[in-house]
């Protein structure tokens, strides 16, 4: 019999985290940045559903010497016991910066997931094709 705590222990939550990465590194080798923060979610039982750089730019203030930084989103289920290891891996990590989790309900993971996976300029297309749809 499996008992309240251990049930709740072993179920995923969704989780949406932003990793801060230094530009110059990522633009140098993405692959390899990319990989290192895959890796950390790995390593820790994470499933990445999705991701993939979202902004890069000046700081708003210096960080560790780093004027510069890239904006890594991720999207991934992950048991909430799992989140004192990312944390640590984060620290610990040479390519992330500064990091933030956030949980999010399913139905708010489900359309950032859909959003981050829909190419540029997509969204305006298919929201004009359901109007003319529904127009007929």
């Amino acid at each position: 019999m499996v008992t309240a705590t251990a049930a709740s222990t072993a179920a995923e939550n969704l989780y949406e985290g932003m990793f801060l990465v230094d530009s110059n590194r990522f633009a140098n080798d993405p692959d390899r940045s990319t990989q290192a923060i895959l890796d950390i979610l790995e390593k820790v039982g994470a499933t990445v559903v999705a991701h993939r750089p979202w902004q890069d730019g000046k700081l708003a203030y210096v960080i560790d010497k780093h004027r510069k930084g890239l904006h890594y989103l991720t999207y991934f289920r992950m048991p909430g016991s799992a989140m004192t290891e990312v944390n640590r891996a984060c620290r610990l990590s040479d390519t992330v910066i500064r990091h933030i989790v956030i949980k999010h309900p399913e139905e708010l993971f489900d359309a950032m997931v859909t959003a981050i996976n829909t190419p540029e300029g997509e969204t305006g297309k298919n929201e004009g094709k359901e109007r003319s749809e529904q127009e007929k």
